[in-house]
């Protein structure tokens, strides 16, 4: 009883640190979208002025949450306050908060580990993304789950990628396969399953070379290398994961359009949210892509890389 009571308190401090963490990653954001949020809504001098709208407008879009859902969004509250559902100012906030919520789990989804091994993790992205850095704090974060990692460096044109991911590797007690400078990155894919499966591993990473989502030539490479995937695994890769830097914003979403038509994404990894004011981009990605948001970063440490909850999200931003 007293083991049940002291794994509950740990769970507890745990969620606790947790939601600090996130608040504090996401404040930027808050600032601007709960911040300015409070701004308008307090100066308004009643619950249906048309001024406070357009401001709530204005406000939504420059949080990258996107023009389709912005209007779908304040169309659904003009109803409301037209049919007496709201009342006062103040239940706007809950009101945006609850559509928020609703839209992130829309297409919010387990972060799954399947039995048969290994589970392949194809991880693609442009550079200066923290594309490889992500694949550090996931290898770290199966390592803690006492799950037997593989890291596969098929960023073959940068020789610090290389570099770069073998320490990752030794930081998070990993194996590692690389291939010199330049090698067919196909190679390397090849080569890290069969190892992954003589060496009895559960989980292979594959790393990709940083590239430009309009480069033809290293996209066809990309499909390439899930081609070698699924040949030598029915099934596979597990996860094709798009590392994007939260601060770009429009840009990004471009970026994840292109590489899902070309991949067929099976969740986004979104770097640096506490640089940003921008964060509704997550709303904007999941509603036009369709795509689920698995993890979020929100620093620089390797617990930083926390596994993406629409609710707890969207109460952090507010």
């Amino acid at each position: 009883m007293q083991f049940a009571v002291i794994i509950s308190v740990m769970a507890t401090q745990q969620k606790s640190g947790y939601l600090s963490s996130l608040k504090k990653g996401l404040s930027k954001t808050k600032s601007a979208l709960a911040g300015g949020m409070d701004k308008i809504i307090f100066k308004a001098k009643k619950v249906d002025e048309s001024l406070m709208i357009d401001k709530l407008e204005e406000l939504l879009i420059s949080a990258d949450l996107g023009v389709k859902f912005t209007l779908q969004v304040l169309n659904d509250l003009r109803k409301d306050i037209k049919e007496r559902k709201i009342k006062e100012s103040r239940e706007i906030k809950d009101f945006l908060k609850e559509k928020i919520s609703g839209m992130l789990t829309k297409k919010n989804a387990e972060i799954l580990c399947r039995n048969d091994s290994p589970h392949t993790v194809m991880v693609v992205g442009v550079n200066g993304s923290g594309k490889t850095t992500t694949i550090g704090k996931l290898a770290y974060q199966y390592s803690c789950e006492d799950k037997k990692v593989l890291l596969a460096a098929g960023d073959t044109f940068r020789a610090a990628a290389i570099k770069q991911l073998q320490i990752w590797a030794e930081r998070t007690c990993s194996d590692f396969i690389s291939h010199q400078d330049g090698a067919d990155p196909s190679a390397v894919v090849f080569d890290s399953m069969k190892a992954a499966k003589a060496r009895g591993k559960d989980i292979l990473i594959i790393d990709t070379a940083g590239r430009l989502h309009t480069n033809t030539n290293l996209m066809e490479q990309l499909k390439k290398i899930k081609r070698v995937i699924c040949k030598e695994m029915e099934d596979g890769p597990h996860e094709i994961l798009l590392i994007m830097d939260a601060t770009t914003g429009q840009n990004g979403l471009s970026q994840a359009k292109m590489f899902h038509e070309a991949l067929h994404l099976t969740g986004i990894v979104l770097t640096k949210l506490d640089s940003t004011s921008k964060g509704g981009i997550v709303v904007q990605i999941i509603d036009e892509l369709k795509v689920p948001v698995k993890y979020i970063g929100i620093g620089e440490g390797l617990e930083d890389l926390k596994v993406f909850n629409p609710e707890e999200f969207a109460n952090a931003l507010f």
